[in-house]
């Protein structure tokens, strides 16, 4: 293992103060003024309350070089504007709004105005296509969509006539098709204050789409008192500080950037860089260096992209503004940490959360040292285990033992519920206990170390493999990008290690390097847990959100079922 990272709380000005428990957390917020909670007043209208409508909310940063700044004041108006839209159409409080869009500054609006509202808010990935986009609508009830013409025109146009309950489609600019309403106009001609929907706590306020091995997307139902981890976990997990600049380059579309990329930094009283263009390295350095971005919060994979270019590729940036970077969506391999280290002067912090949970639970803290590799520790307010279950029999592992991690019931931002299937709702749930379905390890000092997803556990002579660990050792390599491991039958063994590589920039696929990665794994790892055989791949099949698709390798490789591919970015044979 890697040596010991020393915490960066001194270079972030301290670490944030712990809370005494979640109702330290709540205190911390406002409330609405007659009572009740509101994710949109907690987020945007209390600030400007008190005083700091001017201060820059959004900056947005087109993909042709456009840069538009937004006051905390100008989106507290125009999310009222939007909630006025919804009213005058007859959209009430608890009908589902679901938004597919890019990037762009409307999208913010929407979100807080329908909030506001007290509607609930479903964002979707604008890569998805058409058959994605109506099953996740069909399953969460729409009644209104907020989306552009080339969206409507191409996803949903075709099959909305078979969709009665929805009720209203927006479009967002000045234009719109017949049967659509132009939102530009419409919020011009609102009111720029609203009164905010008493929401209750356990009030629905979003509805985020998860994907199983097999089956529907699950619909995960959050109220606004989630709010109040979101709030307290951008504070502790990623260091925000009012008056930050913050990028968080997940999309919207995702729970980690409607978690992480609204709520939580508009909460904290951050200013956001929000960028409509997709991953570009120089376009990213430039971003870190021109916007004197702060606090930095990445998906692992664009960390090796990074990564797969070169160190010279970062050379005569100035990246001294950053003071904190967290990584999000995947397993953060040690040697990523290491390269920020060595690249921008900072570690990566990895921490661990699910939509489920819909907040960060495990986390690598700046007042904490990093162990390269691990997830962290939970969260103050977090009671996390790792147990073996057996029926509706659920037994905590000791230290070093691997087994199912678990968390406590109980922090404001645990799901309520999967939309409309209880059983499987109630499934996650024993011995008091909520099961994650994740592998993980705790060692002696309370580090959690993730192995893996439980249906991806390979099982060979009576080892347990986690397929993290066997990559993890394999990106260590110099010539290995990323890395995919999974088990494939084998009649002695039970199961062995096969594994998918890409390469970095001038590194060739042949045999040789073949036998020296099997090589490099054998001495890392040992011969029973080291991969057997190495396939070269130009891509590896991976999420929209990033996350690389491992039971899509191995029903590929096995000739089984897929499941479901609606979030399946491109398609990598």
């Amino acid at each position: 293992m890697p040596d010991l990272i020393a915490a960066t709380a001194a270079r972030a000005g301290g670490a944030a103060p712990l809370p005494t428990g979640w109702a330290a957390a709540r205190a911390r917020l406002d409330g609405l003024p007659g009572g009740g909670l509101n994710i949109a007043h907690e987020a945007v209208d209390r600030h400007v309350t008190a005083g700091h409508g001017a201060q820059a909310a959004l900056i947005w940063l087109g993909r042709e070089g456009q840069r538009r700044v937004l006051t905390y004041g100008d989106l507290a108006a125009q999310a009222a504007r939007f909630a006025h839209v919804l009213q005058a159409h007859g959209i009430g409080p608890g009908a589902r709004l679901f938004l597919l869009s890019d990037r762009v500054p409307e999208l913010y609006a929407v979100t807080l105005g329908a909030l506001k509202a007290g509607v609930v808010v479903s964002p979707l990935f604008a890569a998805f296509g058409p058959d994605p986009v109506r099953a996740r609508m069909e399953i969460g009830g729409a009644s209104v969509l907020v989306t552009t013409e080339a969206q409507y025109r191409r996803k949903i146009a075709a099959w909305r006539d078979q969709m009665p309950g929805l009720k209203l489609v927006l479009i967002i600019g000045d234009g719109a098709t017949e049967g659509c309403v132009a939102l530009g106009p419409a919020m011009a001609a609102a009111p720029d204050t609203f009164d905010t929907h008493p929401t209750q706590a356990e009030d629905m306020a979003l509805l985020h789409f998860t994907s199983g091995t097999t089956g529907l997307p699950k619909g995960v139902v959050h109220v606004h008192e989630a709010v109040v981890a979101h709030a307290e976990t951008g504070r502790l997990a990623l260091d925000l500080q009012p008056g930050d600049i913050y990028w968080c380059t997940a999309d919207p579309g995702w729970v980690t950037g409607m978690s992480y990329g609204i709520i939580s930094p508009l909460c904290n009283r951050v200013t956001m860089v929000v960028d409509e263009a997709e991953f570009d390295l120089e376009r990213w350095y430039s971003i870190l260096e021109r916007e004197k971005v702060q606090v930095w919060y990445t998906a692992p994979t664009a960390i090796r992209m990074m990564m797969r270019s070169g160190d010279q590729a970062a050379q005569g940036h100035d990246f001294g503004a950053l003071r904190f970077l967290a990584s999000v969506g995947e397993p953060l391999n040690a040697e990523c940490v290491l390269w920020g280290q060595r690249v921008i002067g900072l570690p990566f912090h990895d921490n661990w959360w699910q939509s489920e949970t819909g907040g960060i639970m495990i986390a690598n803290t700046a007042d904490m040292d990093i162990k390269p590799g691990a997830m962290g520790k939970p969260l103050p307010g977090i009671e996390a285990g790792i147990v073996t279950r057996e029926g509706d029999t659920v037994t905590e592992q000791p230290d070093g033992q691997i087994g199912e991690l678990a968390l406590r019931p109980g922090w404001p931002s645990m799901m309520r519920a999967y939309l409309g299937q209880p059983e499987r709702y109630a499934k996650c749930f024993a011995g008091g206990w909520y099961l994650t379905g994740d592998l993980a390890m705790r060692d002696s000092d309370g580090y959690f170390w993730f192995v893996g997803r439980a249906d991806d556990l390979i099982k060979s002579s009576g080892h347990l493999i986690g397929p993290f660990e066997v990559e993890s050792a394999l990106i260590e390599h110099p010539a290995v990008a990323e890395a995919a491991v999974i088990g494939i039958p084998d009649e002695t063994a039970g199961e062995v290690v096969k594994a998918f590589v890409t390469l970095k920039a001038g590194f060739q696929a042949d045999e040789a390097l073949e036998r020296e990665l099997r090589g490099h794994a054998r001495k890392r790892l040992g011969p029973a847990v080291a991969p057997r055989e190495i396939v070269f791949r130009d891509t590896l099949p991976r999420t929209r959100s990033g996350k690389i698709m491992r039971r899509l390798l191995r029903a590929r490789e096995l000739g089984l079922p897929e499941g479901d591919l609606s979030t399946l970015e491109g398609d990598s044979r």
